[in-house]
């Protein structure tokens, strides 16, 4: 079964860190571009950040740059985002998901996605 889990997802206070993890199963994780996505409820799905296959290439949300970092350890299959200097406005469903070709903070381009897992920032 081909599927993406997230985790590392919790209830933080404002300033405080995150770090999630996106672990691959069924797949190689080296052949794909990540990206990771957040939702807050009675939003869209917005882009946060990606990493391309090797990691040459990483693009980051304006609202995140400078505050999350995300990384990819293909020898354990997992992709991680770093997330320092939490906010309020952080708090939403964050999914992790795979495209066949380029990082891009596109919804479009991704077409495996993980389950989420939530992260709740308080003031």
């Amino acid at each position: 079964q081909l599927q993406l889990v997230e985790s590392g997802g919790g209830l933080v206070q404002s300033g405080g860190s995150l770090r999630l993890s996106c672990a691959a199963s069924g797949f190689t994780l080296d052949y794909y571009a990540i990206g990771w996505f957040r939702q807050a409820p009675g939003k869209e799905r917005e882009g946060v950040s990606c990493i391309s296959r090797r990691g040459g290439t990483i693009n980051y949300a304006d609202s995140v740059k400078g505050r999350f970092t995300i990384s990819r350890d293909n020898a354990k299959n997992t992709v991680y985002l770093q997330m320092n200097s939490l906010k309020p406005e952080d708090t939403a469903i964050y999914y992790c998901a795979s495209a066949p070709r380029r990082c891009v903070l596109s919804v479009a381009e991704y077409d495996k996605w993980g389950q989420g897992t939530q992260v709740t920032v308080s003031s």
